[in-house]
């Protein structure tokens, strides 16, 4: 099966007005935004993938907002309808624990790239909410699917596999 990465998801989600947007707040072109928008989302990626793996509160609370998306329903269509996300967007646990990563990936991908770290932290606000869409897509998906429901139980450490299937390209 043939599958796109979680970073081409989150660039066709962010759609190409978020991307000049993006754009113009880092000054660059829609090219360069697309490369920041694409380290950005791996590290936040790599970064969650790290947590969900820990045996501590860190990671149970990754797994516990793994199991939130993937049992929230319905599945959402397009950035337009975030306004309705509820639970997810206003307080929801992924939207929680993707804001808690936000900092130290802004450091990462700051020194990395030279884009200074309150710019990456606005540019990783905006991509919040189309990280949160395309895990849920990718969770209606799954569930449509032969995935297993639960298959990140929220007590069991290590259990990244609903992270990994949710983000693709499986564990690291």
């Amino acid at each position: 099966m043939t599958e796109s990465s979680f970073q081409d998801d989150v660039l066709g989600e962010l759609g190409d007005d978020k991307l000049t947007e993006i754009a113009g707040l880092l000054g660059t072109d829609d090219s360069g935004a697309r490369e920041t928008v694409s380290q950005t989302v791996g590290a936040m990626t790599g970064d969650l993938r790290q947590k969900a793996d820990a045996d501590d509160a860190d990671g149970v609370a990754v797994r516990q907002a793994i199991a939130e998306v993937a049992e929230a329903e319905p599945p959402l269509e397009g950035v337009a309808t975030l306004g309705g996300l509820g639970g997810l967007l206003s307080g929801g646990m992924m939207a929680g624990v993707l804001a808690k990563v936000g900092k130290p990936v802004a450091a990462a991908v700051s020194k990395r790239t030279g884009i200074p770290a309150a710019t990456v932290s606005r540019v990783i606000e905006m991509l919040i909410p189309v990280v949160l869409a395309v895990l849920a897509k990718r969770a209606s998906g799954r569930a449509a699917g032969t995935a297993a429901p639960g298959a990140a139980p929220s007590g069991a450490p290590g259990t990244s596999g609903g992270l990994g299937d949710l983000l693709g390209g499986g564990k690291k």
